[in-house]
């Protein structure tokens, strides 16, 4: 298969799965975020203080951390189609039931079982790229999937908003009615996936018999090359590079969930703005992320570099949080947080495609999710972090912890560099990759 055919087939695969896996992502995102906005009512509604809140929102990463390995093993055993659907169904389902909430501890229960439902989404989709993406494809796809995170701030912001008006329609509080229309797409999509998801190359009908086995072989080389893929799930969870990752990755997401679950209160008090013209500036903010995504993931490709684009996220992400706690009191406080959008657009699709250099089959399934599990258990602590400096005097004490997270990370990212695995180009153009660009092939 020449070169052009080889293009084509990638371009094939990215337009079969990823605007759906993008739709899927963005979904979940609203879902796990929309209850910053409702919070402009529902705290009030329901009496719940900053504290009260913040613990709430950010339990909801307790049960995604506690579940996230489980479910991608089970993800690699039966499927990504069936168990995707299975998430986004139970997921949908719960984010409805989230309108029947009337106390703190009902809160708590409501946000952990969303976690729980969630897990293995977002590691479980990193997985299934790896099974369709060579590594010289992968930061442009995982980007691709990604970007559905700052698309879903932008629209879901100005949307959430909008929903809120709907105050006192049938009874209900215009936060409840948020939680019922935003719930239900996702139970739609986990049905869609059942008929549009393969579980791999090898069945896609939609490809050619010669497009099935270039792609199938393809990564089945660099699977080979990476090594690793015998070995036990469980025991992969005592790489030390795994843990390696999750240092730095559990420090973007203590980061990027403070800044998202936020956001939508700090642009009210610093600005004095109505709940829609909140949802609008929340979406502004997150623009800047969606824009840097595609970038970051062709310079990551591109210069089969990983550890630097990510260290230049996590430098992004400090300078962001300082000016959020130096500009307390300032209306354009909120300004500071297009720092921490921007970051998490240049962290995640290089991240993200260093697992699989080192692992592969189930246990790389295993070893994302490790990776996810400790990383997202920083949802939990950010928001709860923000939420207790602001009960005790603000929100500026929060922010210079969460930069100072963000400048270790970014350090930590420049010491991995110098692991081989984690060099440039290491893991792709010595796979035998005649398509890669120019400047990786030399490498």
């Amino acid at each position: 298969m020449d070169l052009d055919q080889k293009a084509a087939t990638m371009r094939q695969v990215s337009a079969r799965l990823l605007p759906f896996l993008l739709a899927l992502y963005f979904v979940a995102y609203v879902d796990r975020v929309n209850v910053g906005i409702a919070a402009l009512q529902m705290n009030a509604d329901l009496n719940f203080g900053d504290a009260t809140f913040g613990f709430g929102a950010g339990i909801f990463f307790l049960g995604y951390a506690l579940f996230e390995i489980p479910s991608n093993i089970i993800l690699a055993r039966v499927g990504a189609r069936r168990w995707l659907a299975r998430i986004a169904i139970t997921w949908g389902l719960l984010t409805c039931a989230m309108l029947a909430v009337r106390t703190p501890t009902q809160f708590y229960v409501a946000r952990f079982a969303l976690g729980v439902a969630e897990a293995g989404l977002f590691p479980g989709v990193i997985y299934y790229l790896s099974q369709w993406f060579p590594q010289s494809h992968r930061a442009r796809a995982l980007a691709g999937f990604m970007i559905a995170s700052p698309l879903a701030q932008v629209i879901g912001g100005p949307v959430g908003g909008a929903l809120l008006g709907l105050r006192g329609t049938a009874g209900l509080g215009g936060w409840q009615w948020l939680f019922l229309i935003e719930g239900l797409p996702a139970v739609v999509l986990g049905v869609i996936a059942l008929y549009w998801l393969d579980d791999r190359p090898a069945e896609a009908t939609w490809l050619t018999h010669g497009q099935r086995a270039w792609l199938t072989e393809r990564i089945a080389g660099e699977a080979r090359h990476a090594g690793g893929e015998g070995a036990s799930p469980l025991r992969a969870l005592a790489n030390p590079l795994a843990w390696a990752l999750a240092v730095p990755w559990f420090a973007g997401y203590t980061t990027s969930y403070a800044y998202t679950l936020w956001v939508p209160t700090i642009v009210r008090e610093s600005l004095k703005t109505s709940d829609a013209a909140t949802g609008l500036v929340v979406g502004a903010v997150a623009l800047s992320g969606a824009v840097a995504y595609p970038l970051s993931g062709i310079l990551s490709d591109r210069w089969g570099e990983r550890c630097y684009v990510a260290a230049l996220g996590m430098g992004c992400g400090a300078l962001g949080c300082l000016c959020v706690a130096l500009l307390v009191g300032s209306p354009f406080q909120f300004a500071g947080l297009i720092g921490c959008s921007v970051m998490t657009a240049f962290v995640q699709p290089s991240l993200w495609s260093l697992p699989t250099r080192f692992v592969q089959g189930p246990s790389a399934a295993a070893t994302i999710a490790l990776i996810n599990a400790v990383g997202s258990s920083g949802g939990f602590f950010g928001p709860s972090l923000v939420g207790l400096s602001r009960q005790f005097g603000g929100d500026a004490g929060a922010f210079y912890v969460l930069a100072t997270l963000c400048l270790a990370a970014c350090a930590w990212f420049i010491a991995l560099r110098r692991v081989k695995s984690f060099r440039r180009g290491v893991g792709t153009a010595e796979a035998g990759s005649d398509d890669l660009p120019a400047v990786q092939r030399a490498t």
